[in-house]
């Protein structure tokens, strides 16, 4: 039954590594940005006509790979994995049937072993780094302050509730990348993949429990691990469990003589080098253009107090089309929030030297804090002058129509979830 195991792992885990997004991509380390765009979707894109054909004629159903999506459940991956999970059916049962005989497979062992460290080892640098520089959950954008928690997913309750906490984000993927770090080498695998296996869990249950379209990646991540400990099970068990004394948790090795292995081992620490500094590169890149960026001239929330078209003042009214009730400026963009709540992203472009500000809004639907990539349409151009740092004054024309607008800044501090600082003694829970 090992044996027979071993041979299905053997295939399915290989496959899953060799075409899944990202595992091959992170060894491109600090030339992944020069690579072309698609590069991270591996072989699952160029295979994709294989998992289409797979979707009509097994399931009935056309699926497609949709590279402009973040999510890692898409149905056409999903089929993906059933097409390897037939393939390594039937390949353990040929080969089951050709090699029955053989006691046991040493060398392809430490091989195999040695491939699924370094694909697990770089996917906990890409995904640790992210949160080691704070990207992968950036603070929560102004508008969100705007809207009521039970608009929320709960994918984006998440995602805020980390983001929130840079300190907390940061030390998670601390966690990770220590972890894959271990990976690397090899006097130190087995404790790296007992802190993979730890942190993938964590995360995995996190996306089961809030919807999170990462599922499939950090479920096989934590089965990756779970692999690369089977062969110390027993002395794990002896250790931890049974008390009993144990010889020392040593890793397979393919390589014979003490010096090649001393060279391998340099490769691999060599390798986690250079993933380190390619996901350290992108992850800055990243943060320079998003969390990191300087804020723009007019950051903040501005409440409308005054507006006024073609000369007539609009009441606050919340029936009322025109009428904006909160304007938005963020690193993300620009907001503004009808008098009805309603918050529409929205392309700002100000200039600070001669104070003027043009709204576009994309053709098409848009998805909240994230504009849709078409030619933009221009809403409204406007003058803007600031008689005081908390005040504003927009002059312009507006949907065809001369408005003006009398704003006031926002304190951000008054709301709670940026305002509430650090306290050691605290007599009740600050929860509202």
């Amino acid at each position: 039954m090992t044996r027979i195991a071993f041979r299905f792992c053997f295939t399915y885990f290989g496959l899953f590594c060799l075409i899944f997004p990202q595992f091959l991509f992170v060894y491109a380390g600090v030339l992944g940005p020069k690579l072309p765009e698609r590069a991270i979707n591996g072989f699952l894109y160029p295979l994709s006509p294989v998992w289409e054909w797979v979707g009509r004629q097994v399931f009935d159903a056309d699926v497609a790979l949709h590279l402009d999506s973040g999510s890692g459940d898409q149905a056409i991956i999903w089929v993906f994995l059933f097409s390897i999970l037939v393939v390594a059916v039937l390949a353990t049962v040929l080969w089951t049937a050709l090699d029955r005989h053989r006691p046991n497979y040493p060398r392809l062992l430490a091989w195999y072993l040695l491939f699924l460290r370094l694909c697990l080892g770089g996917q906990m640098l890409f995904y640790g780094m992210a949160k080691v520089i704070p990207s992968q959950m950036p603070q929560p954008p102004l508008a969100t302050l705007l809207t009521q928690y039970g608009d929320f997913t709960p994918a984006a309750v998440l995602w805020m509730q980390v983001g929130s906490s840079p300190v907390y984000e940061i030390l998670l993927g601390c966690a990770e990348v220590l972890g894959g770090l271990l990976l690397f080498l090899p006097r130190t695998a087995t404790l790296g993949a007992m802190i993979s296996l730890v942190s993938m869990m964590q995360v995995f249950i996190l996306n089961m429990t809030f919807d999170v379209p990462v599922k499939i990646l950090a479920g096989h991540l934590m089965l990756i691990s779970l692999v690369l400990l089977a062969p110390q099970a027993g002395r794990l068990a002896n250790v931890l469990v049974l008390q009993r004394s144990s010889d020392p948790a040593t890793q397979p090795d393919p390589f014979r003589s003490r010096r090649v292995r001393l060279i391998a081992a340099g490769v691999q620490a060599v390798l986690a080098v250079w993933v380190l500094l390619g996901q350290v590169q992108q992850g800055m890149e990243f943060w320079n253009e998003s969390g990191g960026a300087a804020k723009p001239a007019l950051y903040g929330i501005w409440t409308v107090s005054e507006f006024s078209q073609d000369g007539q003042p609009l009441p606050p009214l919340t029936t009322d089309q025109d009428r904006w009730q909160r304007v938005v400026f963020d690193i993300g963009g620009m907001t503004y929030q009808k008098m009805d709540g309603t918050l529409v992203p929205v392309v700002g472009a100000v200039d600070s030297q001669a104070h003027t500000l043009t709204v576009s809004q994309a053709a098409g639907d848009t998805l909240p804090g994230r504009i849709a990539q078409a030619q933009p349409t221009q809403l409204a151009s406007f003058t803007y002058s600031q008689p005081a740092p908390n005040r504003l004054h927009l002059d312009g024309q507006l949907n065809g129509h001369h408005v003006t607008l009398a704003l006031e800044q926002v304190d951000l501090k008054s709301f709670p979830l940026r305002g509430t600082e650090f306290k050691w003694v605290q007599d009740y829970p600050h929860f509202s």
